[in-house]
């Protein structure tokens, strides 16, 4: 498999997950073209990718599927599934808000961290 082939099986995992392509999801959510989707995506929907890949790379090893067709297949399907879980539980994957940007985040908390070792809490014993 190639970087390209992986890239399109996690694009057709996304428009089976969603309904609509990875592009329209960063257009969606205002994602910078150079950075991941997942950057701004829910935590719910990062699990819900995760746990569709989990099944698409165990079915594809248990089944010895070496295609990027016949993996690709597999994932869809398993994206399929998952967005008919949480369509049954009332959760629209393409409806849901970003989450807040993870470089932001990520900042914040180094930011945090500093303060804190800089400002320590005093320890009560």
């Amino acid at each position: 498999m190639t970087q390209p082939d992986f890239a399109l099986i996690r694009s057709k995992g996304d428009h089976a997950l969603f309904g609509k392509s990875t592009q329209a999801m960063k257009a969606q959510w205002n994602v910078p073209e150079a950075r991941p989707l997942a950057d701004f995506a829910p935590t719910i929907i990062l699990k819900a990718k995760d746990f569709a890949t989990e099944i698409t790379i165990h079915n594809a090893r248990e089944h010895q599927m070496l295609t990027e067709r016949a993996i690709s297949k597999e994932h869809v399907t398993n994206n399929q599934a998952v967005r008919d879980t949480l369509l049954q539980r009332g959760i629209r994957p393409e409806s849901l808000p970003p989450a807040e940007n993870l470089k932001k985040v990520e900042r914040r908390l180094a930011s945090d961290e500093k303060k804190s070792l800089h400002n320590p809490e005093p320890i009560e014993g």
